[in-house]
């Protein structure tokens, strides 16, 4: 029987002709199964309420169009209502505007060369707040003196020595975290032609730049900017960009809060030990053996969601494929007003609350009762973990220490299919639930 091969996505994120390293992209557009815009267009009333139920199952089946993929991702990730009128989501929208700029202004007054078109890769300050006058960072600013450089500090500490101590400590540590930004934004997704120019870095400098000043008590981790960098080239206005990655970061920021004694990525790999202690033993035994049951070597799937295991195309089809699979239509009022979703939470507490609307994964929880427990697990614990099964017998047979299990787990990188990977976690998920409520 023939089947369609379906339309390769490579010419919607061109890679550089010199990298020739780069995995391929298995993802393939195909007619009738990927989300197309015309299908897309359809879910929608008159009015503008989306019919997110009839999507899901699509996006699950074959993943989104690039075409469409950002307005799309709007949703899977809570920044809309599905319920929402065109009308009410463009005025949202023009709010989330004006926030933003409000937002970076505020930025630009502490460091003006935030939405300069220009960044940094170089400290600018020290943590007692004195101003470094380091050379590259002139060159990058474009400024000849140092004089030069305090202007784009926002201050005259230059000139008065002591006024640097009105800086609260929050602009302190929040100008130490620019260069760092920097010098991720400039190692991101090198391979992509998108970001040969200057105003796409300079633009993902300064969404991370905001996002840092925005989130006080998670500021900006080392991973964001993979995780930011998708959302530059899919909405082309910043502000609908960076509210995009908001919202992700509302799902993942707890990965990135760190104490002195622990990371916040560290409950999940505690999680995914138990998962793999309960559906394979035996690896988690030879795991531990080897000195790995903290699987700490799992630590940069988790982080940043796969983007080192998966061409870049990939990627995308594997988290809008999670994020259909775990859609709750509740997401934007959770994000939008958290009291208003626990008065209405309660509220409904004992009624049958109907799955149409949710993912597949989603209504897996609600079934087994997951729902009631403190939060249901990610399904990216399970993808790790339907890696893990897949290579089981390899880690078994070859790993004789911890180099060991990490060389294999990179080995997989492009080799990996994203739906297969998926299908695997939730085969998973459903037989770690049966075996939990059995024990």
């Amino acid at each position: 029987m023939w089947r369609d091969p379906g339309a390769p996505v490579d010419s919607y994120y061109e890679v550089r002709p010199e990298c020739t390293d780069v995995p391929k992209t298995k993802f393939r557009i195909k007619a009738g199964k990927t989300l197309s815009a015309r299908k897309w267009q359809a879910a929608f009333s008159p009015e503008g309420h989306l019919d997110i139920g009839k999507t899901l199952g699509r996006i699950q089946r074959g993943g989104i169009h690039p075409s469409i993929r950002g307005e799309v991702w709007e949703f899977l990730l809570g920044c809309y209502d599905p319920k929402s009128t065109f009308n009410e989501r463009d005025e949202i929208r023009q709010q989330r505007r004006v926030q933003y700029a409000v937002l970076k202004d505020e930025c630009r007054l502490m460091f003006p060369l935030i939405g300069s078109g220009k960044f940094i890769t170089a400290p600018v300050i020290t943590e007692d707040g004195e101003p470094i006058y380091d050379p590259l960072v002139l060159q990058e600013a474009n400024v000849s003196s140092a004089e030069g450089i305090d202007a784009f500090n926002g201050s005259e500490m230059a000139k008065e020595p002591n006024t640097h101590c009105t800086m609260s400590k929050k602009e302190i540590q929040w100008k130490l975290t620019l260069h760092q930004i920097g010098l991720d934004v400039v190692r991101t997704d090198r391979t992509l032609v998108f970001y040969e120019k200057q105003e796409n870095l300079s633009k993902l400098w300064d969404i991370l730049s905001v996002y840092a000043w925005f989130d006080k008590d998670v500021g900006y981790c080392q991973g964001m900017s993979d995780l930011c960098s998708p959302m530059i080239m899919l909405l082309e206005d910043e502000a609908d960009a960076f509210w995009c990655f908001q919202r992700l970061m509302r799902r993942l920021r707890g990965n990135f809060r760190c104490t002195e004694r622990s990371v916040g990525v560290e409950t999940q790999l505690s999680n995914l030990a138990s998962i793999t202690q309960v559906i394979n033993p035996k690896l988690h035994q030879h795991l531990e053996t080897l000195g790995g049951g903290d699987y700490l070597f799992a630590f940069r799937m988790l982080m940043v969601l796969f983007r080192r295991e998966f061409s870049f195309g990939d990627s995308l089809y594997l988290w809008e494929m999670m994020w259909a699979l775990e859609y709750d239509p509740e997401l934007f009022i959770m994000y939008e007003d958290p009291e208003l979703a626990s008065e209405k939470s309660d509220r409904s507490k004992g009624k049958v609350k109907s799955t149409r609307q949710c993912g597949k994964y989603e209504r897996e929880n609600m079934k087994s009762g997951g729902k009631s427990a403190e939060a249901p697990l990610p399904i990216s614990v399970f993808l790790v973990a339907s890696v893990l099964k897949d290579k089981s017998t390899k880690l078994l047979t070859e790993a004789r220490g911890l180099d060991d299990v990490v060389k294999i787990l990179n080995d997989i990188t492009g080799d990996l299919d994203a739906k297969k990977a998926c299908t695997g976690a939730m085969k998973l998920h459903k037989k770690y639930l049966k075996k939990a409520k059995n024990a």
